[in-house]
């Protein structure tokens, strides 16, 4: 039996076919802003989401780095939710990179309201850090990829620009929510000021996540991404990879997220599982009773071939992608049933 790896989205393999387009890429030196590949990718991902340019990077947390620094000074404070990647998982950058503070929101399911994003604006104070950003994600990670729907962007968005405050978009699964909800990837380009969407999740990329914004913002990104160390000589072969990836890859989500529902559906009846966060997408977080704990729920899965990590104390996600076949999903499902008829002592 192969390994089923539930870990992340991230641990994704080029497809055969995407391997194919990557080596017949036609490469330049993008520091001098002549690799036609990247240069395609770049027009092609601002387009989608109707902003007027884009900006190729190795990760998602270089392009939001990015972003936050060309939106903040020193001294300055960004809103978010507190559980926000920006926040839990980017090594302390907001303050390292760009010297700004964060307001924490305690959002539902890593959700903020419009309400809750104005009551955390500061107001014209000495005491206090300048709002100068408000950073949502799409979908939400700790939430259980949940995510907000156009409507619920544009409130916010209207919050933001009555009080002059940019907004940024953490679109690691952006691509997630799109499908899931049906709506049009060029509306976000009427309510965010810089949008950053990841390639190398579910959309099956090496590398690879982009920076979209207007020309200016783009222009000034790019100066900061080289100061990074993000300065990327050939790399069109990377970028070949995340063309196939938006070509052929976007729709194919819905398959992720049937996986996903079907697991939920399993651990709502598992005797060992307290509760399952709702699954609107690729990601199921659920939390254990008594019967186990995480560490040995982990290792129960690892016997059996299934890899998958503990989220925090009892809780554990399962995240599903294009490598999980309809053939391991039917193994993970009929562990997690044997799991269920165990009676273990711990």
């Amino acid at each position: 039996m192969n390994i089923t790896d539930l870990r992340s989205d991230t641990v994704t393999k080029p497809t055969p076919a995407m391997l194919q387009a990557m080596f017949a890429a036609q490469v330049g030196d993008d520091v001098y802003e002549e690799d036609p590949t990247i240069n395609t990718l770049e027009r092609k991902a601002a387009a989608l989401f109707g902003m007027e340019a884009g900006l190729f990077c190795p990760s998602g947390t270089m392009t939001n780095q990015i972003a936050i620094k060309a939106h903040t000074e020193p001294m300055t404070e960004v809103i978010c939710d507190i559980t926000a990647h920006i926040y839990q998982y980017e090594g302390g950058g907001i303050m390292f990179n760009s010297g700004a503070s964060v307001a924490l929101v305690h959002g539902e399911r890593g959700k903020m309201t419009p309400e809750q994003v104005e009551a955390h604006i500061r107001p014209d104070n000495i005491h206090y850090p300048p709002t100068r950003l408000v950073a949502l994600e799409n979908t939400c990670n700790k939430g259980g990829g949940s995510y907000y729907t156009l409507p619920e962007i544009a409130a916010i968005s209207g919050v933001c620009k009555r009080h002059g405050i940019a907004l940024h978009l953490d679109g690691a699964r952006v691509f997630n929510a799109l499908v899931a909800s049906g709506e049009n990837p060029q509306e976000y380009g009427t309510y965010f000021d810089s949008i950053s969407i990841c390639l190398s999740k579910g959309l099956g990329a090496p590398v690879g996540s982009l920076l979209l914004g207007t020309k200016e913002f783009i222009k000034k990104s790019r100066r900061i991404r080289k100061v990074l160390g993000g300065g990327i000589r050939q790399g069109g072969y990377l970028a070949a990879a995340g063309i196939y990836a938006l070509d052929q890859h976007v729709e194919r989500l819905a398959e992720d997220h049937q996986k996903a529902k079907q697991l939920e559906a399993v651990l709502n009846e598992a005797d060992y599982v307290e509760y399952v966060l709702p699954v609107q997408t690729n990601i199921v977080i659920f939390k254990l009773n008594d019967r186990y704990k995480d560490v040995d729920f982990v290792a129960a899965l690892a016997e059996q071939q299934i890899h998958t990590s503990s989220f925090g104390p009892q809780m554990i996600r399962f995240v599903t992608h294009l490598d999980v076949s309809e053939e391991m999903l039917q193994h993970v499902l009929q562990v997690l049933h044997s799991l269920n008829k165990k009676q273990v002592t711990v």
